[in-house]
């Protein structure tokens, strides 16, 4: 008989198959958190089974085991450590995964009373994603980490409406916003957030992918019901205890929408805990100058092309010493303001920082002391605090009164600038009580977790001391103990030891165990446990003083549990108050950072207006600068730029760059748009002198990329980002062009360059930076009244070109293309060849392209059909030719004819 069993037997196992209590348990759990790898906690591990374990083996690296069988087949296992698990969620996460962390819900031993088999009971406590963490561990402390939603109406015969919110779990940032779908893009990369929520439907909707694409973060569908309208409002107003939203302010539908979806998110993540959230703060788009991605990323704002943090701008300014004031100046970086009200509080600031050298370093000083007080109530809130959370807490009413002390003192010779004079209102605000509760209960030195105890200062509560005086008393007593053992029995290598099975026992080695189990020993002493090279025994005594002690140390625990809830629950009575004096010490830190900034590198304050001004006098590239003063090489040299309107015109100014490559004209471009930012940040800048109108829109093309996971060129790229300039820029926007139509053909790229310079003159009208190669356009100064030419002085010595990197006025007449070359180490039979073709080439028809572009009308609707007749005039005659009727020379003669018609 042949041992295999038939298909139909098979059937008959797996059906008549019944899992064991635990992995029951964990079935259940994982059928109801399907999207996301499951932690399920199993003594001081949580482990991962089936798919779970084989994804996270993959994912972090450790060894994939296996437990037992599931259906006949060995259920694939893996675990991380308890105390390790916040840095293999951190991976996890970069990675993109979620994680459901499942716990015990019940102490083993309740488990115990329903059965010896019975399942210890356990349940998910939470759910991990990457906008929803609050561990200190698992963040950076210098960047936001917001969780997005993106909701989407119908707007007639116009498209769609969207609304963005946004909130930082950890800080209780709250925001909403009402745009179309070219700022959508803008608005998520100036947040820059680690998750996006939308509906399962939209993401599936074609219009959506090329967002999808641009954004290369964590996008978690859910499903449409989060965005319910007709629930929206009501939603809001039941988390944060409202009648009406009117207080703050009228919101749209579709903000309502996606505001409420974000909610609704949370309260699925946190199992229903609600975290202190400020109310949504609804932001509009006209309030902030609108920065596409393509932009942020050419510019390197807060990360370089890399993606590194340094070398970008943001590491350059980041003079802050605290982590709120280091994520306030990013998101100012990163939201440059729109309106001058805003600005010039800023400037005002700074400004004052700069006069009062003493008071802005005692700050500064002070500020080092300030803690993380927005993420230690956030996890205090989620029930996820410990000690050390209620330390960052007290710590911070110590460094909030010194910092009053400092600024009190100022304020008494000279009045406070607004944005100074409301920062010490709000510090002013804090409960002075509560910081001396705090200061009174906890220990100098605090543990990471409450479970540990220890945390509650001696005289703080005579009960507590009294226990605890009780368990250290009993652990000298046991000490105590096992001397009058040793001299009892002559053993002097007895000793009492611990564990969490067997409690307190004596412990001898194997050959004094004959000895202690003999008369009369044995009467007294009762053996517990044979090991290899060790027995064990207790006492009676020593089993009451055990009992004694467990008690003691099982009561000190609670007592100091019930004050660490009493204390987190003023604190989270206080928490709208200690949320204000946090801002409040984040801008303090940015503004005494900005001055600090402005007075090392010497950067001045800008004049700002609603004007199209945009003049700089001596301006300079802030991060290439610092990088040529750290480096020890030649000191930078700084450049004017004037792009204000001229007399008789109502725009500013397009500047046209020629010159050579490595001659400093990217550098130009750059600076100038970093500037702008800068300014419009509230900041001072790199310059002897600035006056910027305000700038609605920054647009910049700088630099080769392409986009082959998309199947885009380099070239492609090109033009995908110049459209969306063409398409959007305005009079009160700022343009960076470089190079536009080097990717392409000669003609081709000229064409495109020439016309593209026409659109920002006559349709676009926009303040524009526009560097290229091609010397021919350089004629169109004479007939774009807006236009101006520009270069970057070179001088030639011995056959060799010396980069000055000076702007002046003018037009380059060569690009020194074979001199760079030499200079990157072509080999010298390359360069003199190319020498050579390039003489030839000069001695034929190189002027006859800047001959064609002048004869060439300007871009008008009138010479654009005149274009088109002309285009159609020869399309017809070349459709009356049929070629392969044609003798040799009637070909001849049609050509002739064709080139008369031309």
């Amino acid at each position: 008989m042949s041992d295999k069993t038939s298909p139909s037997e098979d059937k008959k196992t797996a059906a008549s198959y019944k899992p064991t209590p635990m992995m029951e348990q964990f079935l259940e759990i994982k059928g109801a958190n399907p999207d996301s790898l499951l932690f399920y906690r199993m003594g001081d591990f949580y482990e991962l089974f089936f798919d779970d374990a084989v994804q996270a083996s993959k994912a972090l690296g450790i060894t994939l085991t296996k437990r037992g069988k599931h259906l006949g087949e060995d259920i694939p296992m893996c675990g991380v450590p308890v105390h390790a698990a916040d840095g293999y969620l951190d991976r996890l996460i970069a990675l993109g995964y979620k994680v459901s962390v499942c716990e015990q819900t019940e102490d083993p031993a309740e488990a115990k009373k329903r059965g010896a088999k019975s399942v210890v009971r356990r349940d998910v406590v939470r759910l991990v994603t990457p906008g929803t963490l609050t561990e200190e561990s698992l963040l950076d402390s210098g960047s936001s980490n917001y969780l997005a939603s993106v909701s989407r109406v119908k707007n007639g015969d116009e498209g769609h409406l969207y609304g963005l919110s946004w909130l930082e779990l950890s800080t209780g940032d709250f925001g909403v916003l009402q745009l179309d779908h070219l700022r959508l893009g803008a608005e998520l990369a100036r947040l820059d957030p680690r998750e996006i929520i939308v509906s399962d439907h939209m993401l599936m909707d074609e219009d959506f992918q090329p967002l999808k694409d641009m954004l290369r973060t964590s996008i978690s569908p859910v499903p449409r019901a989060f965005f319910d309208g007709s629930t929206a409002a009501d939603r809001l107003m039941g988390y944060f205890g409202l009648s009406t939203l009117d207080g703050y302010g009228h919101f749209e539908r579709v903000e309502l929408m996606a505001a409420s979806a974000v909610l609704a998110y949370v309260e699925k993540t946190q199992l229903g805990a609600r975290p202190p959230l400020n109310p949504p703060q609804r932001e509009l788009s006209s309030r902030t100058m609108s920065i596409d991605a393509a932009t942020r990323a050419n510019l390197e704002l807060v990360r370089t092309l890399s993606g590194d943090k340094k070398g970008s701008l943001l590491s350059v300014i980041d003079k802050t010493v605290t982590g709120g004031g280091s994520r306030l100046l990013a998101a100012r970086l990163a939201a440059p303001l729109a309106q001058l009200d805003g600005i010039i509080a800023r400037q005002n600031s700074i400004a004052w920082f700069l006069q009062q050298t003493g008071l802005r370093e005692d700050l500064r000083e002070g500020l080092k002391a300030a803690p993380d007080m927005p993420r230690a109530l956030s996890r205090l809130s989620l029930d996820r605090g410990g000690p050390r959370d209620l330390g960052a807490i007290r710590s911070g009413f110590s460094a909030i009164f010194a910092l009053l002390s400092h600024i009190g003192s100022a304020a008494q010779s000279e009045p406070l600038p607004q944005e100074i004079g409301d920062a010490a209102t709000a510090l002013q605000a804090m409960p002075e009580m509560l910081g001396q509760s705090l200061s009174e209960a906890l220990n100098d030195e605090l543990p990471l977790q409450k479970r540990d105890g220890g945390f509650v200062r001696t005289g703080y509560d005579a009960g507590l001391d009294e226990l605890r005086s009780l368990r250290d008393e009993s652990r000298r007593v046991i000490a105590s103990l096992q001397a009058d053992y040793a001299n009892e029995t002559g053993i002097k290598a007895l000793k009492v030891k611990h564990n969490n099975v067997l409690g307190y026992f004596l412990e001898v080695t194997a050959n004094n165990a004959d000895k202690m189990m003999s008369a009369p020993l044995n009467e007294r002493f009762i053996h517990r446990q044979t090991l290899a090279n060790a027995v064990r025994f207790t006492t009676t005594e020593l089993a009451d003083l055990e009992a004694r002690i467990a008690s003691a140390g099982a009561k000190v625990i609670a007592i100091e549990l019930s004050i660490f809830d009493r204390l987190r629950d003023q604190v989270l009575a206080a928490v709208d108050l200690i949320q204000k004096a946090a801002r409040a010490l984040a801008t303090l830190d940015v503004s005494t950072a900005l001055a600090c900034l402005a007075d090392e590198q010497n950067y001045c304050r800008p004049l700002m207006d609603d004007s199209l001004a945009f003049e700089v006098s001596a301006g300079r590239h802030p991060v290439v600068e610092l990088a040529l003063s750290r480096d020890g090489g030649d000191p930078f040299v700084a450049n004017d730029c004037d792009l204000s309107p001229q007399a008789g015109h109502d725009n500013g100014r397009i500047w046209l760059m020629t010159g050579p490559n490595m001659a400093g004209k990217s550098t130009y471009l750059r600076q100038n748009a970093l500037i702008a930012i800068l300014a419009q940040m509230g900041s001072f800048v790199p310059a002897d002198q600035a006056h910027i109108g305000l700038v609605d829109r920054l647009f910049s093309r700088v630099g080769a990329a392409d986009d082959l996971a998309r199947g885009r060129s380099t070239f492609m790229v090109e033009m995908v980002e110049t459209a969306a300039i063409l398409n959007q820029a305005g009079e009160r926007s700022l343009v960076i062009l470089d190079e536009i139509g080097r990717g392409t053909s000669t003609f081709d790229g000229l064409s495109i360059a020439w016309a593209t310079i026409e659109s920002l003159h006559e349709v676009n009208r926009s303040r524009a930076l526009f560097a290229t190669h091609y010397h021919e356009l350089t004629v169109l100064h004479e007939k774009l009244p807006r236009l101006n030419n520009a270069t970057v002085k070179v001088k030639e010595w011995q056959g060799d070109v010396v980069f000055l990197h000076e702007i002046v006025p003018g037009a380059a007449d060569r690009s020194y293309g074979i001199q760079v070359a030499k200079l990157a180490g072509l080999p010298d039979v390359v360069i003199n060849r190319a020498r050579d073709v390039l003489e030839s080439l000069e001695e034929g028809d190189r002027q006859s392209p800047a001959l064609t572009i002048d004869d060439l009308p300007l871009f008008s609707a009138t010479a654009q059909k005149e274009v088109n007749k002309e285009t159609d005039f020869l399309r017809d005659a070349l459709n009356g030719i049929n070629p392969d009727d044609m003798s040799p020379r009637e070909a001849q003669q049609a050509l002739y004819r064709l080139k008369g018609l031309v």
